[in-house]
């Protein structure tokens, strides 16, 4: 018998113990931020799944998102979509759902739905994990196709719920590792944000992806059927000094594109008292407050400022509902009322210097796309002089 060369002989051993990825199909996920993508050359460079974001929130649709849809259709790859949500009850969850199913209908994804929650600063990881289970049961029902969960490491972990998770695959996001450090099973690994991919100017999401990704129905997504409690009927609003589109689209539970569009109103920052607005909502729409106040019990180390990003509050509004007379000056032990905030409390900004809309909404530590869903007005390119709205609740 011959002898097997040491180096030969090394280099097996490393085929044998090297950890192999099983099933990893790569994928990358993309969005409007990504420009015009030439995927041919995507195709060709090796990828065989294409996530693409489709919508955020109540009412904005990604605007790469048609024209993404369809190239890659051509190009032959396997599609699915994604929707950040922004929703902070169960009954905004079920209306993102919703959205994000009339979105996409007439298409036909290949790959599961996925909700994209990663901001929740002012929620309990109970209402975290309610507002999750209805945004998922509402669109499985909505489009006839199964979805899962993109989430970080952590948060998987340690914010959603095993329960979660047993009833909804988990899409996992991780970079600088060599597998995702969870007790989660998952289908899918965000990988890098900084990954270079033939037919993309810049850096893009890479992924790997099991055969779970996989959708076992890919017919065409129709027009979501309304069930009975998710009739609708006509209300008729008197505009009143103070109010803005955003803050009645919230009190009826619809969206501020919906309402502009059946009022045929060309800039939804324009509305006037007295003025009439014929609103479709729900038989379910609230009216009454938006909830009742709120004590927290100041612990040793805590500052306004802290508690101000508990809540998602300002620190003037801490002030003024404690009449606190020095902001600097809190006590363990003491008591600091946190009132309901008022949705349709908008700050009027003017830009200063020539900036874009994602790094206003880093500023004040806002979504990217809830900044542009109030401010459907302004490109994502800001010119000095440009007026945007932001929510008191971010300025502090």
């Amino acid at each position: 018998m011959k002898k097997i060369p040491i180096l030969i002989l090394f280099i097996i051993t490393l085929f044998i113990f090297i950890p192999k990825k099983v099933n990893a199909i790569n994928g990358i996920d993309v969005s409007e931020f990504q420009g015009t993508i030439n995927f041919n050359a995507v195709k060709s460079d090796g990828i065989d799944i294409v996530y693409i974001r489709t919508s955020a929130g109540f009412s904005y649709v990604d605007k790469k998102f048609k024209e993404n849809y369809n190239k890659a259709k051509s190009a032959n790859l396997n599609i699915g979509f994604y929707h950040y949500v922004t929703a902070r009850t169960t009954e905004e969850a079920k209306e993102q759902a919703r959205f994000f199913a009339s979105v996409i209908k007439d298409t036909s994804p290949d790959c599961l739905l996925a909700m994209d929650f990663e901001r929740f600063p002012d929620l309990t990881k109970e209402e975290i994990n309610n507002i999750s289970f209805a945004f998922l049961e509402t669109l499985e029902k909505a489009t006839n196709k199964k979805a899962m969960v993109y989430s970080d490491a952590y948060n998987a972990d340690f914010t959603f719920s095993s329960e979660l998770f047993s009833n909804y695959p988990l899409w996992i996001a991780q970079y600088g590792v060599d597998k995702p450090e969870t007790k989660r099973t998952y289908i899918g690994w965000q990988y890098t944000d900084k990954g270079r991919v033939k037919g993309i100017n810049g850096n893009v999401d890479r992924d790997n992806f099991d055969n779970a990704v996989f959708l076992a129905d890919k017919t065409p997504i129709k027009e979501p059927e309304l069930k009975p409690e998710e009739q609708t009927k006509i209300v008729y609003y008197r505009v009143k000094r103070g109010n803005t589109l955003y803050g009645i689209a919230k009190k009826y539970q619809t969206s501020i594109y919906a309402i502009a569009k059946e009022n045929n109103l060309k800039n939804p920052n324009l509305i006037y008292p007295n003025e009439i607005l014929k609103i479709i909502t729900s038989y379910k729409y609230q009216t009454t407050s938006t909830g009742t106040n709120k004590i927290y019990i100041v612990k040793k180390g805590d500052t306004l400022s802290k508690i101000a990003n508990i809540y998602h509050v300002s620190i003037s509004n801490l002030v003024t509902w404690n009449n606190i007379k020095n902001p600097n000056l809190i006590y363990p032990g003491e008591k600091i009322i946190i009132k309901p905030l008022n949705n349709t409390d908008l700050i009027k900004y003017e830009v200063k210097n020539k900036t874009n809309l994602n790094n206003i909404a880093k500023s004040y530590q806002i979504s990217i796309y809830e900044l542009k869903e109030i401010n459907k007005h302004i490109d994502y390119n800001l010119n000095i002089g440009d007026i945007i709205y932001i929510p008191e609740s971010y300025i502090y």
